[in-house]
């Protein structure tokens, strides 16, 4: 088994633990601290901004500059625009590729 399918069982069984975890501490009738269930509520938004930010423009711990950045930035503009999901990946996606081939 390599490496990064060994980490991401071990990082899968502690986030299920975790999961697992919150209705055993807080029962079946307590409720969070409202500020923690408002913290709860926002942190998957910049998280998920973190995850993509640097899966596009870090590479090998350097700076990758290329056509994902295109890709991204058409991404964010079709969504800016509320077009269909199905419809962002795809003009991301021929965008990248398109920067590729030039």
């Amino acid at each position: 088994m390599s490496d990064v399918a060994l980490t991401v069982l071990v990082l899968a069984a502690i986030s299920y633990a975790f999961k697992s975890a919150g209705p055993l501490v807080l029962g079946g009738d307590r409720q969070l601290a409202p500020w923690l269930d408002r913290l709860a509520l926002l942190l998957p938004a910049p998280l998920l901004a973190a995850l993509v930010a640097s899966s596009t423009l870090v590479t090998d711990r350097q700076w990758a500059i290329d056509g994902r950045i295109v890709g991204l930035a058409v991404a964010a503009l079709a969504l800016w625009r509320r077009l269909p999901f199905v419809i962002v990946v795809i003009l991301a996606a021929a965008s990248t590729a398109l920067v590729r081939q030039l």
